[in-house]
């Protein structure tokens, strides 16, 4: 049976780019609005720890859903298997409930991704939604160094120097950060730098981890994800209370919260989810598309909304950043079909 690439049509693999490009941009800027405004300055960890429970619940609606409403055919489009209600709750039972090692497990990256999500907090705190964006990209070499280490994979001459392309373009925008006129907080470049250089090291790591976790066994990747978002709301809140614990106490876990903030939370929690679904019918160079298009809009958005000045090299190292994206993403070329080809020529050069 055809892979469920091959059944896509070109508008839906537009639609699935047009929606990663236009929720990775929002969430920027809408995280960047909340941490700059000048209402009441909310609790991040709290607000990573719900993030943690709303995919639970999702991913746990959707595994429900799948078993028991999915037909065959749906089923095996979007999800890649079949099963019914009874399959889910013993599926539970099995990798969720009966499975303390596979929990102690997926406790690595949720313990790493709470940290690169508490940092993403910390970053935008101090850097614009446009600074971000593109200096979180270094998340493609670190990315691509764990696949290296972890999963013994190689990359190709293309792949290295669009690496390096990509870390001299976040040079020149971190050389001179653009600054943002009508952000009124105080903050600190070089803390925010520092905060996205954790952050892109967890995403390298986790997301490479999950990925050798998800292909050393036959397991759903919706019962991973539970699996994982358990153990996430375990380590999450206990970073509420080793951080915030006091203030807490105090104000109150839902303190300054707003309609934004919850506009966040609900980004945070459905982005995630959706582009581990969609980002199977798509190609690398539609996500390169994707998270170029998303540098953009971010700056355009950082513009109007933050009074963000545009320097020479910002806007260099923006475009360094883009394009090296767009290499990476490219196809690798397959050298053996290239040498078999060429054997076959010279045996019917020396047949005839």
């Amino acid at each position: 049976m055809a892979a469920p690439r091959d059944n896509v049509t070109l508008l839906f693999k537009l639609y699935c780019l047009a929606v990663m490009t236009v929720m990775a941009a929002a969430y920027t800027i809408a995280l960047r609005y909340t941490r700059t405004s000048d209402k009441e300055l909310y609790f991040s960890t709290t607000a990573v720890c719900i993030t943690e429970v709303i995919k639970l619940l999702l991913s746990v609606g959707i595994l429900a859903k799948k078993n028991r409403f999915g037909g065959r055919r749906y089923q095996q489009f979007v999800f890649g298997e079949t099963g019914s209600l009874g399959r889910f709750k013993a599926s539970l039972r099995e990798n969720v409930l009966g499975s303390p090692k596979e929990l102690l497990k997926l406790s690595v990256p949720s313990l790493v991704y709470a940290v690169q999500n508490n940092m993403a907090f910390l970053a935008l705190s101090n850097l614009d939604a446009a600074v971000y964006q593109v200096t979180y990209q270094l998340k493609i070499p670190c990315t691509a160094l764990c696949t290296v280490l972890m999963l013994n994979r190689t990359l190709s001459k293309l792949q290295w120097v669009s690496v390096f392309m990509l870390c001299a373009g976040v040079t020149l925008v971190q050389w001179k950060p653009a600054q943002a006129t009508k952000v009124v907080v105080e903050q600190n470049p070089l803390l925010g730098f520092g905060a996205i250089a954790i952050a892109v090291l967890c995403s390298g790591f986790a997301g490479v981890y999950f990925e050798k976790v998800l292909k050393s066994s036959d397991t759903s990747l919706w019962v991973r994800n539970i699996q994982m978002y358990l153990s996430g709301i375990i380590v999450t809140l206990v970073g509420v209370y080793l951080s915030d614990g006091a203030e807490i106490k105090e104000k109150g876990f839902f303190y300054g919260y707003t309609y934004y903030v919850w506009f966040v939370i609900f980004l945070a929690s459905v982005g995630g989810l959706y582009t581990s679904v969609v980002v199977k019918y798509t190609d690398n160079i539609m996500k390169g598309f994707s998270a170029a298009a998303a540098i953009v809009l971010s700056t355009i958005a950082s513009v109007m909304l933050f009074g963000l000045q545009i320097t020479l090299t910002f806007a260099l190292g923006t475009l360094l950043v883009c394009v090296s994206i767009y290499l990476y993403g490219l196809p690798r070329q397959d050298t053996t079909s290239i040498q078999q080809g060429e054997t076959a020529s010279k045996e019917r050069v020396i047949g005839v």
